[in-house]
């Protein structure tokens, strides 16, 4: 029948619809984007299975725990140390590959080669940081600690221009900031899929050295490690198989249209990059705010895994624990545009993160310190767990707002930056993201392998060393630094001052800027005219 859309022309005008597009208007397309989204999730299977289980390989599968000493530290102490400076050594390479990305010149454009270059090397290198053949000693220790070193270095090259590659597909904050909203969601998904289903497997294939209870048996311990450190090495090398396509997807079908060097453009130097960046005042309190807040989701990270196998009993709990703050973040993910639109991106996260404080409060009086358990009856209290599974739907909601509001704020401070300075540093600003998600991975590491040091559990042994000031211990490391952490990560924001109308002002300014210096052709002049403000003096930077 004429005139009846098929499958294929619905799902595009429902994918126009969805990101804010139109066709053929020479901006972004929903192809770019639903491909740029699925390089995230490839990118996140990878990240989420190195930052999430690798310290638990370590600990519990190699065999680096409380049992033993490495030097004068206990093992799993010096494994919280290596998580910890290994993730900020990472982290404070970031500036240096945005400054790289910035100077970056190729046919491709700056950010999308490496997404090309960079797939095979970050592949091999994970499967290197899951070899089961790690010894038991300072020798085996550090061979692991260099491989996930060198790994970290890897990721970080094409990490931070795959996040840079947002400002340069599109300038429109609307349209960037619709994108960011679901291709954070497919991030997300592909981290839980990871995060769920990685402790059901592991669970699963060495039950048979466990109790009734759900604890590895002492005189199974050896087996036990084996049968671990083979599994995570074959996840490894599945999950791997299944990215490395996925980077090449958002290579191939995106496209870059702003902040590309022109032919005769001297690109800038790391110096200059980074005197940019600190005048980026705006960026620098996103930043401060992300480095607050890297406690905030510390239980969802190593040492919640450490909770529900030690304290419940159960790897696969945490895979439930994990789910719980799906739907909150779901709900935040189809409330972000509409949150901006009547509170802006600042007050959306602001508010989120205080309900997120309130949440956690609560949680730490659901604790039965007498007793190493949640309060209520039954063996691990189901009164206390139940409200406590209640507060961790309601957190997913900051997590949620958090993971897409943080994004869209820096991507904002790039035209702040460039309406400021004359220059545009898209690679060096968003490189402050994965700063920021970095030192959240290395809070989160350290404070969980911490804990678990602090309860005295040995994975070789869990019933013979666990105590109730031991779990109690737990606990309270995990839940009263994520409380403090939610409190902490909104203080910068107060200052936080770019609204949604001011964005568009800059690059309507920008543009005006451009036409008047022969940059632009005339005829773009009407769009920069139509670009007013809006707020009263808020052009009055």
């Amino acid at each position: 029948m004429e005139g009846k859309m098929s499958f294929a022309q619905k799902l595009n005008a429902f994918s126009h619809k969805l990101f804010g597009t139109k066709p053929n208007d020479g901006d972004v397309q929903p192809k770019e984007a639903w491909s740029y989204g699925i390089t995230g999730i490839g990118q996140n299977f990878i990240c989420t299975v190195i930052g999430s289980y690798l310290t638990v390989f370590m600990t519990d599968a190699l065999g680096f725990n409380n049992d033993i000493k490495l030097g004068t530290l206990t093992a799993s102490v010096a494994v919280a140390i290596l998580m910890l400076v290994a993730r900020i050594f990472d982290a404070l390479n970031d500036p240096i590959m945005g400054s790289v990305v910035d100077y970056t010149r190729t046919k491709w454009g700056k950010c999308r080669p490496y997404l090309l270059w960079m797939a095979i090397p970050i592949g091999l290198l994970t499967i290197l940081c899951f070899l089961p053949v790690y010894p038991r000693d300072m020798e085996g220790f550090l061979a692991c600690g260099l491989i996930y070193v060198v790994w970290s270095v890897a990721y970080t090259i094409a990490d931070v221009p795959y996040w840079g590659l947002s400002t340069t597909m599109t300038n429109n904050t609307t349209k960037r900031g619709n994108i960011l909203t679901i291709v954070r969601l497919m991030c997300t998904a592909g981290a839980g899929i990871v995060t769920i289903f990685v402790p059901i497997i592991t669970d699963a294939v060495t039950a048979e050295f466990k109790n009734s209870d759900g604890y590895v048996l002492a005189q199974y311990a050896d087996q036990y490690r084996n049968t671990l450190q083979w599994t995570y090495f074959i996840i490894a090398i599945v999950l791997v198989v299944i990215s490395i396509p996925m980077f090449y997807i958002g290579f191939k079908n995106t496209k870059e249209r702003f902040g590309t060097i022109q032919n005769g453009e001297k690109p800038r130097s790391l110096g200059k990059n980074l005197k940019l960046l600190f005048k980026n005042d705006q960026v620098m309190l996103v930043v401060l705010s992300g480095i607050l807040g890297g406690a905030r989701m510390v239980y969802t990270y190593t040492g919640g895994l450490y909770f529900c196998k030690y304290a419940l009993g159960s790897e696969s709990a945490y895979s439930i624990l994990t789910m719980l703050v799906i739907p909150g973040g779901l709900i935040a993910s189809v409330l972000c545009p509409w949150l901006t639109k009547k509170f802006t991106k600042k007050w959306s996260f602001i508010g989120s993160h205080i309900l997120g404080a309130a949440a956690m409060v609560l949680m730490l009086f659901m604790w039965d310190f007498d007793n190493g358990k949640f309060i209520g009856g039954g063996e691990v209290g189901t009164a206390g767990l139940v409200v406590a599974v209640i507060c961790m739907i309601i957190v997913g909601i900051p997590q949620g707002i958090a993971n897409i509001m943080s994004y869209a704020m820096i991507g904002d401070t790039v035209e702040y930056l460039e309406w400021k300075t004359g220059e545009r540093a898209e690679g060096i600003c968003f490189s402050m993201q994965t700063f920021i998600s970095k030192i959240g991975m290395a809070v989160g590491a350290f404070i969980g392998v911490l804990a678990y040091n602090m309860s005295g559990i040995s994975s070789d042994d869990p019933v013979g060393s666990m105590t109730i000031e031991g779990l109690n211990d737990l606990w309270l490391m995990l839940v009263l630094s994520s409380a403090v952490s939610f409190v902490a990560c909104v203080i910068p924001l107060f200052f936080y001052h770019i609204t949604e109308d001011k964005q568009r002002w800059y690059v309507g300014e920008i543009r005006k800027r451009k036409i008047a210096s022969g940059e632009l052709a005339a005829e773009t002049a009407g769009d920069a005219e139509n670009v007013e403000m809006t707020v009263g003096e808020d052009n009055n930077d």
